[in-house]
């Protein structure tokens, strides 16, 4: 395993310079650099420091598992059974436990709607794939149509619906924490 390497990948992924990644850690960035380029090692107390500062633990940095799934089929996908009369919905990734974007596929039947969901934490985001919707934030209503997306922070009480009194309405909802 290249140390160096994986802590680099790590740092920029973390929008880190090599000078703010020593500054956090207490190190200077000459070793960091040393440290990237796999010319010296750090301690195992150094290690624990840098990890820290990068958000990861010494198990999840030496796992052997470094590539998760990428492709997800249609058979992957996860059916979401507590949902309202005439919604279905699927977990298009399963798994989104340890993941910051929860995509969902919904197919709202004539006349459903989501359950009503309070304010909290995140961005929700969809796109109209077939059909028409209402996305209600608090009071106010919107209009999307098939083709056309929506994006809101999810600081308001929000709601879906389909008004169509014979056609199903699909679109692609994700939530990001």
């Amino acid at each position: 395993m290249k140390i160096g390497e994986n802590i680099k990948r790590l740092r920029l992924s973390r929008g880190f310079t090599q000078e703010e990644l020593a500054e956090r850690a207490d190190l200077t960035k000459g070793f960091i650099s040393l440290l990237e380029r796999d010319k010296t090692s750090p301690s195992i107390a150094t290690l624990e420091q840098l990890l820290d500062v990068l958000g990861v633990s010494l198990k999840q940095f030496f796992s052997e598992e470094k590539t998760s799934k990428v492709v997800f089929t249609k058979k992957d996908r996860v059916p979401l059974y507590d949902e309202p009369e005439g919604v279905k919905t699927q977990l298009l990734i399963a798994g989104v436990e340890d993941k910051k974007v929860d995509p969902r596929l919904v197919v709202l039947k004539s006349n459903g709607s989501t359950f009503p969901e309070d304010y909290h934490e995140g961005e929700e985001f969809g796109f109209v794939i077939d059909g028409n919707v209402e996305l209600w934030l608090d009071e106010t209503r919107y209009k999307v149509k098939s083709g056309e997306c929506f994006y809101y922070k999810a600081d308001h009480r929000h709601q879906i619906r389909n008004t169509s009194k014979s056609k199903k309405t699909t679109f692609l909802w994700i939530t990001i924490d």
